[in-house]
């Protein structure tokens, strides 16, 4: 099979969207398919207002189309809801292509906390821009349940893996852990506003707090906690190794879909403290983790999980199965449309 993918997150970006896209690449070429990814590095492109991290394309949909089309896919996704999907999206609906998407954050909520605006304005966006899809991709339950709630109804399951190669308990801790005091809380993702780390970082249990990750705030974080540990960002056995060396994993966020570094953590025997909220709620177990509103105790609690229990879980999340689910979600393209349309 031939699927094209058109995504906004792309790297260098370092994000869980980007990880699940090229992980998802790679399972699909192993299984033999032909995967072609059509990102912002291929156009011209500008900062994000206020994450100048992510390059938005300055992109015609003529010219994503004709990208397209010489690849003449038997699939087309599109993985976001920037202005390269939507200049996809733009030439899909006018050449007839069918295509499906996925909805990997929780949008409404992130750029209204980076807007102020209300969230329910950007709903409407949502529902415009997935409504056409043959099918939209999501992570949970919660998630698939929370779409159909606004309006979308043709949802489908799409789950997501650990490398369980690399992510397990016996990888080797950094240096630095041998020296602090216990329990070490440990944090991963990006530094930025939409993750809620300080709700982690005020938290009053006693023992150490190490942050893995970069972001736009992590220097106002380091400044407003110097008894915290910002490592930067790490990755591959260095990752793991801080997840397995860690006595509890903690995810404050509130707008993530789904937390791959939840069961990253998990797989390496690391008990999860989080907030009930979409994700954590779809992925802790009560043998595995703890949720609150109250993230001290949740930390608390987590702490007397087992950590067998916890490796053996997140051993269940594989890239195999993402990748057999994400391939039943696709939507085959007739070759007369495609003929057309090239």
């Amino acid at each position: 099979m031939r699927i094209a993918i058109v995504t906004d997150a792309w790297t260098p970006q370092v994000n869980g969207v980007v990880r699940t896209l090229q992980t998802i690449r790679a399972e699909l070429e192993c299984m033999g398919h032909a995967v072609e990814v059509i990102s912002p590095d291929l156009y011209g492109s500008i900062p994000c207002p206020t994450y100048p991290e992510i390059r938005l394309a300055l992109v015609r949909a003529s010219v994503v189309g004709q990208a397209i089309a010489a690849f003449r896919p038997d699939a087309v996704h599109l993985a976001t809801e920037g202005p390269l999907c939507l200049a996809a999206r733009r030439w899909c609906l006018r050449t007839g292509v069918p295509f499906t998407t996925a909805y990997h954050t929780h949008f409404p909520d992130y750029v209204a906390q980076r807007t102020g605006l209300p969230a329910a304005w950007f709903w409407r966006y949502i529902r415009w821009f997935h409504g056409p899809a043959q099918a939209v991709l999501v992570s949970t339950r919660s998630v698939r349940e929370q779409l159909r709630a606004h309006g979308l109804a043709n949802v489908r399951p799409w789950g997501r893996g650990v490398d369980l190669a690399a992510f397990t308990p016996d990888a080797p801790p950094p240096a630095i852990f041998a020296g602090l005091p216990r329990p070490i809380m440990l944090c991963v993702g990006r530094v930025a506003v939409e993750k809620n780390l300080e709700a982690f970082l005020a938290a009053d249990h006693p023992g150490s707090k190490v942050v893995i990750g970069d972001g736009p705030a992590r220097a106002t974080l380091e400044r407003a906690c110097p008894q915290a540990h910002f490592l930067g960002p790490l990755f591959g056995a260095e990752l793991a190794g801080a997840y397995a060396g860690a006595d509890v994993f903690v995810f404050p966020s509130r707008t993530d879909t789904f937390g791959l570094v939840m069961i990253e953590a998990l797989a390496c025997g690391t008990p999860v403290a989080a907030h009930p909220v979409t994700g954590p709620i779809d992925i802790v177990t009560p043998d595995t983790g703890a949720l609150g509103d109250d993230l001290s105790a949740a930390i608390a609690a987590a702490l007397t999980k087992d950590r067998a229990a916890c490796a053996a879980y997140g051993r269940s999340f594989t890239w195999d199965r993402s990748a057999r689910e994400f391939l039943s979600g696709l939507h085959a393209i007739d070759p007369d449309v495609m003929d057309s349309a090239a």
